[in-house]
C-alpha cells in the first residue's frame, strides 16, 4: 500500500502539473482514500467528496487510471461526475454541502430497508467553515440508526489557512506535544507489531482514558452527541483502516478525524505556506514555476491592485472574502492593511449579512468573491443589503464562462440573478482602465449595492471609445447607416467591434456600444435602440432573464419598437472546456454572431424596400 501510495503521488505530480489542476488538495488524501476502499464497497456504498476537488485519487481507483485529459473538452472532469462513472455521487463543487447529502442518503436507505448500505462524506480543504455544514450536523445527531460516516480530513487549510474558532480548535489537537508523542508510537506499533500493535493502538486509542484520558477529545462537537475517532495520522494506511472499520461497525453517525497534509510528498507544496499548490496550471514540477507565459495582466491582479490604491485614500473601505484570500486578489489589501480585510471561511451568505452591518457601522465593504459563488447568498444580498440600503460592492470574479472547472463554476447566473435586486447597479468592464474606472465609481455610492463583475484570465489593456454620452454610455464604433445596434456587456466588446467589421463587409452599418452599467438600463442605450433597425445584446451570462431581457423591457416601456435579438448563454449545465471552446459551441463568436444577423438583417430588407402598394399588387399577383 505504501508503494500504490507513493506510485500515485508520483503519477500526480507527473501528469497534473501538464494539464494544470487541483494538485495540493489531492496530494494530500492519498492514503485516506485508498483506506476507504479497503474499508468499503462503492457504489453499494456510497462516498461523497466535499470539495469535490479532492477526488482525482477516487477517480484513480475506480477505473479512470489515465487523468491526462482531465479539464480538457471531452475529458475527465475536475470534479465527481456521474456520467463518469456510477462511483460519482455528488457532481457540484460548491463546499459544505456533503453532509446535507450524506443525511438525506442516509434516511433514505434506511427507509427502504437498506440499512446495510454505509454512506461516506469526505470534508475538508475548510469545508467545515459553512453554514450548511453546521445545519447538517445538527439535524444528523436526531437520528442515529444509520451507518453514516464523516470523515474530516483536516489539513488546516481552505485555499489558504482555515479561520475561525473551529479552526483553532483543531490546530490545537494538531500541536498538542502528547498526541505529537503519539503519533510516534502508533507509527512504531504499526512497523514492529502488526496487527497486534494495531489492536494495542486501537485500544488505546478507543479506551479515551489512562494514558490519553487528559487529551482525547470525547468529540469534535461535543454538543452534538456524535461518536468521535481520532485524531489519526491521514497518512498511515493501517490507523486510517482501523479507524474506519471501527466506523464502519459501530452502526450509527461517526465522525472520523484525519489529519493530513496538502500537498504531500511534493516539497515544492509542502513549503508553500500561503497556497500549497492548491490549484496549479501548466507548471515546471522541478520549480514549480508557471509555463504559461502571460505578459498581459488578468482581471484579478488588476483589481487586486487598483484596490490597494483605492484604500489608502479612503479608510472606510474594508474587504471580505470567503476562504479566497489569494484568488479573488485581495491578498495585498491583507497585506497593506491587515485590519480591514475579513476572511469568513467558506460562508458566503455570513460574509454578504456581515458587510451589511459593516455599512451600517459607517465603512464601505468590498464582498470579493467568485461570480458563481454569489448563487449561494442571494438571499442576504435582498434582504440584507438592498432591503437596508447598505453602500456595499460586490466584485465577482470569474464571471461568465470560466472553462476547465465546468458546470459549478461557471458565472453564467450572477447578471440574471442580480438584477432583479431592487436599487442594484451592476458594472460589467471591458478593459483594465474600464475595471479601474468603474471599482473607483462603485465604492463611492452609499446608498445601494454595487456590482462590478468581470471573468477569468487576462485583460485588455485599454479598447478606446469614440465618445462617451453624458449618461456613460461610451460608443466603441458607429456606422453612417443605422442598421444595428450592438449592446456589448464587459468582455464581450471586442466581440461585438469583431462583428461589427464583419457586418460591414455584408454593407450592414453597425454601432457598437458599452454600457459600462449594464444596470439599470441607461437612457441613452434606450434612445439609440429607437434610432436602429435592430438591436442585439451581446453578453455572456444566460440569456434567460439577462441583460437583453432587461433592455427589452425597457424598451417596451418606453413604446419603442425596435426588433431586439437576445444573445447570450443557453440556460443549461455547460460542460467542461477552454472558455474559447464553449463560447464556439453556443455561438458567442464573431463569425457566428454575424451569420445570425446577416440572415436577419438581409431577410428582413427584401419586403421592406418596396413601396407599400407594389408590394401589396405582388401579393395578389402571386395569390
Amino acid at each position: 500500500m505504501q508503494e500504490l501510495a507513493q506510485e500515485i503521488r508520483d503519477y500526480l505530480i507527473e501528469t497534473i502539473t501538464a494539464t494544470g489542476g487541483h494538485l495540493g488538495p489531492n496530494l494530500g488524501v492519498v492514503e485516506l482514500t485508498l483506506a476507504i476502499h479497503r474499508v468499503f464497497d462503492s457504489p453499494q456504498d456510497s462516498i461523497i467528496f466535499d470539495t469535490g476537488h479532492q477526488s482525482y485519487v477516487h477517480k484513480l481507483v475506480t477505473g479512470r487510471s489515465d487523468l491526462s485529459t482531465i479539464r480538457t473538452k471531452d475529458g475527465l472532469a475536475g470534479y465527481p461526475q456521474r456520467s463518469e462513472s456510477i462511483h460519482d455521487v455528488v457532481e457540484s463543487s460548491h463546499a459544505s454541502s456533503s453532509l446535507s447529502w450524506a443525511d438525506g442518503i442516509s434516511r433514505a436507505y434506511k427507509l427502504t430497508g437498506q440499512s446495510d448500505r454505509a454512506v461516506v462524506a469526505v470534508i475538508g480543504d475548510g469545508a467545515l467553515t459553512g453554514g450548511m455544514a453546521w445545519e447538517a450536523l445538527n439535524n444528523i445527531t436526531d437520528d442515529n440508526d444509520r451507518k453514516l460516516i464523516i470523515i474530516v480530513n483536516d489539513n488546516g487549510r481552505s485555499y489558504a489557512p482555515t479561520i475561525g474558532g473551529l479552526a483553532r480548535y483543531l490546530n490545537n489537537v494538531r500541536t498538542e506535544p502528547l498526541y505529537k508523542r503519539m503519533y510516534r508510537v502508533s507509527t512504531r506499533f504499526f512497523s514492529h507489531f502488526g496487527p497486534l500493535g494495531r489492536l494495542a493502538y486501537a485500544t488505546l486509542r478507543g479506551a479515551g482514558k489512562g494514558l490519553l484520558g487528559s487529551f482525547t477529545p470525547k468529540s469534535m462537537f461535543p454538543n452534538l452527541d456524535l461518536k468521535y475517532i481520532g485524531p489519526i495520522d491521514g497518512h498511515d494506511q493501517n490507523a486510517m483502516e482501523q479507524a474506519l472499520r471501527q466506523a464502519q461497525n459501530y452502526g450509527a453517525p461517526v465522525i472520523v478525524h484525519a489529519i493530513t497534509q496538502k500537498g504531500r510528498g511534493f516539497p515544492l507544496a509542502e513549503d508553500d505556506v500561503d497556497d500549497q499548490f492548491h490549484a496549479v496550471g501548466h507548471i515546471d514540477p522541478k520549480t514549480g514555476k508557471s509555463l504559461e507565459s502571460s505578459s498581459t495582466p488578468s482581471w484579478t491582479s488588476i483589481f487586486s491592485d487598483e484596490i490597494v490604491s483605492l484604500a489608502k485614500s479612503d479608510e472606510n473601505i474594508v474587504g471580505l472574502t470567503g476562504a479566497m484570500l489569494i484568488p479573488v486578489g485581495l491578498k495585498k489589501f491583507a497585506e497593506e492593511f491587515p485590519a480591514r480585510v475579513f476572511d469568513v471561511g467558506i460562508a458566503e451568505q455570513h460574509a454578504v449579512a456581515s458587510s451589511a452591518g459593516l455599512a451600517f457601522g459607517g465603512l464601505h465593504p468590498v464582498v470579493a468573491i467568485y461570480a458563481t459563488f454569489i448563487n449561494r447568498a442571494f438571499d442576504q444580498v435582498v434582504m440584507d443589503v438592498a432591503l437596508h440600503k447598505a453602500g456595499v460592492t460586490f466584485v465577482l470574479d470569474r464571471a461568465g464562462v470560466t472553462g476547465p472547472d465546468g458546470a459549478s463554476h461557471h458565472g453564467m447566473w450572477d447578471l440574471a440573478l442580480l438584477q432583479i435586486v431592487p436599487g442594484i447597479e451592476i458594472a460589467a468592464p471591458r478593459d483594465a482602465i474600464r475595471l479601474k474606472e468603474e471599482l473607483g465609481e462603485a465604492v463611492a455610492v452609499s446608498d445601494r449595492p454595487t456590482v462590478l463583475r468581470f471573468p477569468k484570465g487576462a485583460a485588455p489593456a485599454d479598447i478606446p471609445a469614440l465618445r462617451r454620452m453624458s449618461d456613460g454610455v461610451e460608443v466603441l464604433a458607429e456606422a453612417p447607416s443605422k442598421d444595428v445596434l450592438l449592446v456589448a456587456v464587459g468582455a464581450m466588446a471586442s466581440v461585438a467591434i469583431k462583428v461589427a467589421e464583419l457586418l460591414r463587409a455584408h454593407g450592414i452599418g453597425a454601432t457598437v456600444i458599452d454600457p459600462r452599467w449594464v444596470v439599470p438600463v441607461r437612457k441613452s442605450v434606450i434612445e439609440m435602440a429607437g434610432e436602429h433597425r435592430l438591436v442585439v445584446t451581446l453578453e455572456d451570462g444566460v440569456r434567460v432573464g439577462g441583460i437583453g431581457t432587461r433592455i427589452r423591457q425597457d424598451l417596451r416601456a418606453a413604446q419603442i419598437d425596435t426588433a431586439l435579438n437576445e444573445l447570450g448563454l443557453p440556460d443549461e449545465f455547460l460542460e467542461h472546456a477552454s472558455r474559447s471552446e464553449i463560447l464556439e459551441r453556443v455561438g458567442l463568436t464573431a463569425q457566428n454572431i454575424t451569420q445570425e444577423i446577416v440572415a436577419q438583417v438581409l431577410g428582413a430588407r427584401v419586403p421592406h424596400a418596396k413601396p407599400l402598394e407594389e408590394s401589396r399588387n405582388s401579393k395578389e399577383s402571386q395569390v
